[in-house]
């Protein structure tokens, strides 16, 4: 159960544990909550908000790093055996960091570059997402550009840390730490 889980449990657990007291007052009437139950109640809300925020920054930092990829693959294919790894684990990161929220789509080039016309050019390639910056025509500077958007994100991630609940916080670490081996592998290891 991740930590949010937890919290979510638990605060069901104090909501419940509160409404069953409420019934159990001395006088017969019903029973109020004390301040310092409303003040815990209104932190385990403004906790609950925040970290639904954090979640989704995090999250919007790998699905946009995903688009990149994408939008990489989709410009060019050649690069796919490079980028396939690399995008995979990345759509792997975006699910980790929204819990279990839906599996992002498969990159839109590898149906295309699996079906060609029968005159032996490409099939039309799908367009990408709207929010997708547009792909250097040099598959190195298209490169360079995923290696700085592979930064970007792991940087974004890294920020939230602090503010990340211990479990979560181990989550963003790890992805961060990939997406600076993405930025590694997409620059200096393409020249080894």
């Amino acid at each position: 159960m991740t930590t949010t889980g937890r919290r979510a449990v638990l605060a069901a657990g104090a909501s419940a544990a509160a409404a069953a007291l409420a019934g159990c007052a001395s006088d017969g009437g019903p029973r109020r909550p004390s301040a310092a139950e409303r003040a815990a109640a209104r932190e385990a809300e403004r906790v609950a908000r925040a970290e639904t925020a954090l979640r989704g920054r995090a999250t919007a930092a790998s699905r946009t790093l995903l688009e990149r990829y994408d939008a990489a693959l989709a410009a060019h294919p050649g690069l796919r055996p490079r980028l396939a790894p690399l995008r995979a684990s990345a759509a792997a990161h975006a699910e980790a960091l929204g819990e279990g929220g839906p599996a992002p789509a498969p990159a839109p080039a590898a149906s295309a570059s699996a079906s060609a016309t029968v005159s032996g050019t490409p099939a039309a390639v799908p367009a990408t997402t709207p929010a997708a910056p547009p792909v250097p025509a040099d598959p190195a500077a298209a490169l360079r550009e995923l290696a700085a958007a592979a930064r970007a994100a792991a940087d974004a991630q890294t920020a939230e840390l602090d503010a990340a609940p211990p479990g979560y916080a181990r989550l963003l670490a790890s992805v961060a730490a990939a997406g600076a081996g993405h930025a590694y592998l997409l620059t200096e290891g393409a020249r080894r």
